[in-house]
C-alpha cells in the first residue's frame, strides 16, 4: 500500500525576516520613491524557502505593535531596542499588503508576540502529524525544534540567501544542549539585545557547562552547593530571582489561545492579478516573469487597434503618418509610437532578424499592426523598412526648422533603437556622411535609463507602468516560449493587441519621459550624447573585430603549460596531490595539514577566498602560486577556450555594447564581455595577440592618460594638482614627493607606487582600510597617507566632502554633463550602506564625467572618419581606450585624428592627453 504523504507547513516570523532582509539588501526604491528593499528581500527568502520545502501550508506571523511586555515585575524586557528605521517601518504594512494580495495567511494578536504564535502553531501542527519548517532570524526559536520541527535561520552572504537548519539533533550538536535546555542556557547567560538580565557575569560557555551538568535552571539551584567557584556560586545564589525571571522571559509560549484553521493556511496560487498589479507598482519586476497571462490585469483601453494587411492601404497609412510628422510644429507637436516585431532577438553576433511587422500608434489614438509578407498585395520587408525610413526623414525635416532638443515637434517613440537601425532605412556603410542625424527619434529605453539608472534592466512594459500607470502583460505571460513567427500564426489577434498596445504605450509615455528628462536638465545629455552614440555602438557591433583561432589556440596551449607547471609545484610544496580548484580540499591542505595562519572555519570548510589568500601570499610562495593558478585557469576557460564560441561566420566577434547597464554611464560589453580582457599580468595581456585587423589592415589604439585624475583636478579646482598637470610632471612622483616630504628626484619606486594607489584610490573614495589592504600596510599608515594627501591637495578634500553634502541634500550625484546618479544609500540608517553611498557620491561625478567624455570622443572620432572619408573604422571601446581598424596608408592621419578628437572632447582646466600606438595585432597596438 502506498504511504500517505505527510503534510508540511512553513511558518514565517514576519518582522524578523523583514528586518533581516532590510539589512541584507540595498536600499531599493520604486519610481515613486517608496522603499522596497526589505519587501524584495523578504520575498526572495520566502520563495527560496518555499522552493526547497514544497510545502502544503503557509502562515506568516507578525507582532501587532512593539513587543508586549510579559512580566509586570520586569517592564524593561525588550525596552532597549532601538526604534525601527523609518525606511523599514514603512515597509511593514507594505509586505502585509503584498502577502494579502498573494493570498497568504497572516496571524497576529494583541498581547502575543509573533514567536508565541509561531511556537503554538508549530506544536499544534506537529501534533496534527505535519512536518514543520519555522523560518526566523531569532535563535530563541531553537527551543521549539524537534524531530519534526525544523527551525530555519536565513542569512545573507554576498547578496545570496543561505539558511542554517536546526532539528533537535542539530541544536544538540551545535550548542551541546537540547532545545528545551537551550531555554535554560539563555536564562543563565541573559540576552542583552532583549534586555533579558540573566545571572551577572555568567556567559554562554559557563551557562552551557552548568546546564550540561545539571540539566536545567532548577537543577543548577538544587545542586548549588556543588558549585565550588566562589564568585560563580555567589552570583548564582544572589541572583536566583533574575535567573528564574529570565527563564520566564525567554520561554516561548506553545499554548496560546489562538484559532487554527489549516484550510486558511493552505497554499494556493500566489500569482494573482492583485499581486501582479502590486508587484508592478512597487517595481518588483524580477518576480513578474512568474505570472501567467491570466494574472496580468488587462490594460485600460486607451486606444483602438487593428491590422492592415493590404499593402496599398498600409502604404497610404504610413505615408499619412509621415506627412503628419513633416507638418509638426512647436504649437502642434506630433508623437508617433512604433513597436517592430522581429522573428528573433537580435544581439549583433547572430544572424540579423527579419522584420515580421510593425505596430504604429498615431495621435488619433489608433494603433495599427502592419505585417510584412510575400503575398500579392502585401508589403515586403524592404517596403516596410522604406516606409519607416520615410517617417524618420519626415521627422528630421520638421525638426531641422527648430532648435535641437526640448522643442523638437516631430517625435517617433521607439524602444531599444540600437537594434532597430537596419529597419529605419539607414544605409550602413554610407549612413551619415558628415554627422549623425537622428532628430525626432526618441528611444524610451535610453531615456528611462537616464531618468533612473539604478534599474537592473528595462522593458517597454515597465515604461508603461511607471509613466502611465498602465499595466501590460509581458511576452512570456502571453506567449510563453513561442517565437514571434509562431505567435503570429497561432495567436494572431493576441499578438496584434500586444504589439499595438506597446506602440500606444510608447507614444503616450514619451511626453512624460521627456518631461522628466527636461525637468532634471538631461535632455541635452540624450540628444547630444546618448542618441548619436547609440548609432556609433550599432556600427561597431555590426563591424566586429577579427579573432585569429590559431593564435587563440597557441595562447590556450601556453596557459595550459604554465598551469601544468604550477600544478606540479603546488603539489610538491603541499606534499600531496589534491583538487586545487576545490575550496574545501584546498582549505584542509593549507590550514590543517600545512598549518598556515589565518584560517577561517565555516560550515563548509575553511574560507579560501581571494582576500584570505592575498594576505598570506607575501609570506608563503605556495599561496602566490595558487592565486596565479586560479587566475590562469579562469583566463583559459573564459577567454582562451571560451571566446571561440562567439566567432561568427565572418570570422569576427560582434560583442554587444550596452548603454543602459551601469549606474555611472560607462559602456559595458556582453556576449562576450570584452571590457574584462585581462591587463594586469603580462601573460593575461597576451590574449590580445589573437585579436587582429582584417587582412591588409593595421590597428591604431588610443587611450586617455589618467582621465579621472585630470577630471578631479578640473572639478575640484585644486591649484596644486592643476599646476602639476600643466607643468607636465609625473603626477604620481610629484604626489609622492609632497606626501612623503621627499625631494622629487629622490622619490623611490615604492613611494611612487604608494602615491599612485592613493591618487587613484581618492577618486574612488577609498578608506584607510581599503588602502591598507591594497598596499599591505597598517590602517594607521594608510590613514596617515590619506591625511598627508589631503594636506597636500586641500581643495580636493573640500571638494569631495562637498560632493557628499550635495548628494545628501539632493539625493543624487551629477557629472559635468548633467548625468544624475541617485544615491538613496545616503539616507539609510545602516552604516555600511551610508558609507557605500558616500563613496558613490564622491566617485560618480568623476567616473561618470569620464564616461561622458569618452562617449563624446567616440562620436567625434566616428564622425571625423566618415567626414574625411577614411577607410579606417572604429571597432572597439574598452574603458578609456579606442581601437581603430586602419588602412596602412591612413595610419599616421588616424593617429593624429584620434589624438585631436579625443583631446578636444572636453574643455577642462587641464589638458586631456592620449597615448597612441599601432601594430599588427591588439597586443602590439596597446
Amino acid at each position: 500500500m502506498e504511504k500517505e504523504k505527510t503534510s508540511k507547513i512553513v511558518l514565517v516570523d514576519g518582522h524578523s525576516i523583514l528586518n533581516r532582509a532590510f539589512y541584507g539588501m540595498p536600499d531599493l526604491t520604486n519610481a515613486a520613491g517608496v522603499h522596497t528593499g526589505a519587501v524584495y528581500g523578504f520575498l526572495r527568502i520566502l520563495f527560496k524557502i518555499l522552493g526547497e520545502e514544497q510545502a502544503d501550508y503557509l502562515t506568516v506571523a507578525f507582532d501587532v505593535h512593539a513587543p508586549t511586555f510579559r512580566h509586570e515585575a520586569y517592564p524593561e524586557y525588550k525596552g532597549n531596542r532601538s526604534p525601527m528605521p523609518p525606511e523599514l517601518r514603512e515597509q511593514v504594512p507594505l509586505i502585509q499588503k503584498v502577502l494579502a494580495a498573494m493570498g497568504i495567511e497572516m496571524m497576529s494578536q494583541a498581547g502575543l508576540e509573533a514567536d508565541d504564535i509561531l511556537g503554538t502553531l508549530a506544536k499544534r501542527a506537529e501534533s496534527d502529524g505535519m512536518e514543520v519548517s519555522l523560518v526566523s532570524g531569532d535563535r530563541d526559536l531553537l527551543q521549539i525544534a524537534s524531530d519534526r520541527i525544523c527551525v530555519r535561520i536565513p542569512k545573507t552572504k554576498q547578496g545570496q540567501t543561505v539558511t542554517e537548519n536546526y532539528y533537535a539533533d542539530d541544536v544538540l550538536e551545535t550548542y551541546k544542549v537540547t532545545p528545551t535546555q537551550f531555554i535554560d542556557v539563555k536564562a543563565l547567560m541573559g540576552d542583552s539585545s532583549d534586555n533579558v538580565p540573566g545571572v551577572p557575569k555568567v556567559g554562554q560557555k559557563t551557562a552551557t557547562e552548568l546546564i550540561c551538568k545539571y540539566g536545567s535552571v532548577d537543577g543548577v539551584y538544587e545542586h548549588l552547593d556543588e558549585i565550588t567557584k566562589p564568585a560563580l556560586h555567589r552570583n548564582l545564589a544572589e541572583n536566583e530571582d533574575l535567573a528564574r525571571l529570565s527563564k520566564y522571559l525567554v520561554t516561548i509560549k506553545t499554548d496560546c489561545p489562538i484559532d487554527t484553521d489549516w484550510e486558511k493556511a493552505k497554499i494556493g496560487n500566489f500569482y494573482t492579478p492583485e499581486a501582479f498589479t502590486l508587484f508592478t507598482e512597487l517595481g518588483l519586476r524580477s518576480f513578474l516573469k512568474d505570472f501567467d497571462s491570466s494574472a496580468a490585469a488587462p490594460a485600460k483601453k486607451e486606444f483602438t487597434y487593428s491590422e492592415i494587411v493590404k499593402g496599398t492601404e498600409a502604404s497610404d497609412f504610413l505615408q499619412e503618418v509621415a506627412d503628419s510628422l513633416r507638418n509638426a510644429a512647436p504649437s502642434a507637436p506630433v508623437t508617433v509610437g512604433v513597436y517592430p516585431v522581429f522573428d528573433q532577438i537580435h544581439y549583433g553576433s547572430k544572424k540579423p532578424p527579419a522584420l515580421l511587422a510593425a505596430a504604429v500608434s498615431t495621435e488619433g489614438k489608433n494603433a495599427v499592426l502592419i505585417p510584412s509578407g510575400t503575398g500579392e498585395d502585401a508589403l515586403t520587408e524592404a517596403d516596410l523598412c522604406h516606409l519607416l525610413g520615410q517617417m524618420r526623414r519626415a521627422a528630421e525635416e520638421a525638426n531641422e526648422k527648430y532648435p535641437l532638443g526640448e522643442t523638437e515637434p516631430a517625435r517617433i517613440a521607439v524602444f531599444d533603437i540600437k537594434h532597430q537601425y537596419p529597419f529605419w532605412d539607414i544605409e550602413g556603410e554610407n549612413a551619415f556622411e558628415d554627422e549623425i542625424r537622428l532628430e525626432g527619434m526618441y528611444d524610451l529605453l535610453i531615456m528611462a535609463y537616464l531618468n533612473n539608472p539604478l534599474e537592473s534592466h528595462y522593458q517597454p512594459e515597465m515604461v508603461s507602468s511607471e509613466y502611465l500607470g498602465r499595466t501590460l502583460p509581458t511576452w512570456k505571460q502571453l506567449f510563453d516560449k513561442k517565437s514571434p513567427s509562431k505567435a503570429l500564426e497561432s495567436d494572431r489577434d493576441k499578438l496584434i493587441e500586444y504589439a499595438a498596445s506597446l506602440s500606444a504605450a510608447l507614444r503616450d509615455a514619451m511626453p512624460a519621459v521627456a518631461e522628466r528628462l527636461c525637468r532634471d536638465e538631461m535632455m541635452a545629455l540624450y540628444t547630444d550624447i546618448e542618441r548619436p552614440l547609440s548609432y556609433v555602438l550599432y556600427d561597431m557591433e555590426r563591424i566586429g573585430i577579427c579573432l585569429q583561432p590559431e593564435a587563440l589556440h597557441r595562447y590556450s596551449d601556453q596557459l595550459a603549460e604554465r598551469i601544468d607547471t604550477l600544478t606540479g609545484e603546488i603539489y610538491e610544496d603541499c606534499g600531496e596531490e589534491f583538487n586545487i580548484a576545490s575550496p574545501k580540499q584546498l582549505g584542509t591542505v593549507l590550514f590543517e595539514k600545512m598549518g598556515l595562519p589565518g584560517g577561517k572555519k565555516t560550515k563548509t570548510g575553511y574560507s579560501t577566498s581571494a582576500d584570505v589568500l592575498e594576505k598570506l601570499a607575501p609570506d608563503y610562495p605556495v599561496v602566490e602560486k595558487i592565486l596565479e593558478y586560479r587566475a590562469l585557469t579562469k583566463l583559459k576557460s573564459t577567454y582562451a577556450d571560451g571566446l571561440t564560441a562567439y566567432v561568427a561566420d565572418d570570422g569576427r566577434i560582434h560583442t554587444s555594447f550596452n548603454q543602459t547597464i551601469t549606474a555611472t554611464g560607462r559602456i559595458s560589453s556582453t556576449d562576450p564581455n570584452l571590457q574584462n580582457i585581462p591587463m594586469r599580468t603580462e601573460l593575461g595581456k597576451k590574449i590580445r595577440k589573437a585579436f587582429v585587423p582584417a587582412e591588409g589592415m593595421r590597428f591604431v589604439d588610443a587611450d586617455y592618460s589618467q582621465i579621472e585624475l585630470r577630471i578631479l583636478a578640473h572639478m575640484s579646482g585644486d591649484e596644486e594638482l592643476i599646476a602639476a598637470y600643466r607643468e607636465n610632471q609625473d603626477i604620481h612622483r610629484i604626489t609622492a614627493s609632497k606626501v612623503f616630504h621627499t625631494p622629487f628626484e629622490d622619490v623611490t619606486s615604492l613611494q611612487r607606487r604608494n602615491a599612485k594607489a592613493v591618487n587613484f584610490g581618492i577618486v574612488y573614495g577609498i578608506s584607510s582600510f581599503g588602502l591598507s589592504q591594497d598596499l599591505g600596510i597598517t590602517r594607521k599608515e594608510a590613514s596617515d597617507y590619506i591625511n598627508a594627501y589631503f594636506n597636500t591637495y586641500p581643495q580636493i578634500k573640500e571638494f569631495l566632502d562637498g560632493l557628499v553634502r550635495d548628494a545628501k541634500q539632493k539625493g543624487y550625484a551629477v557629472t559635468l554633463y548633467g548625468r544624475r546618479r541617485p544615491v538613496p544609500e545616503l539616507s539609510s540608517s545602516n552604516f555600511m550602506q551610508r558609507s557605500f553611498g558616500e563613496r558613490v557620491a564622491m566617485n560618480s561625478p568623476i567616473q561618470g564625467s569620464a564616461a561622458d567624455i569618452m562617449k563624446i570622443a567616440m562620436i567625434r572620432v566616428w564622425e571625423a572618419l566618415r567626414r574625411e572619408k577614411y577607410r579606417s573604422r572604429l571597432i572597439l571601446q574598452i574603458h578609456d581606450e579606442l581601437l581603430i581598424e586602419t588602412a596602412p596608408e591612413e595610419e599616421e592621419k588616424i593617429k593624429e585624428l584620434l589624438s585631436r578628437e579625443m583631446e578636444r572632447a572636453a574643455d577642462l582646466s587641464v589638458r586631456l592627453e592620449t597615448d597612441v600606438h599601432s601594430g599588427d595585432d591588439w597586443y602590439m597596438a596597446k
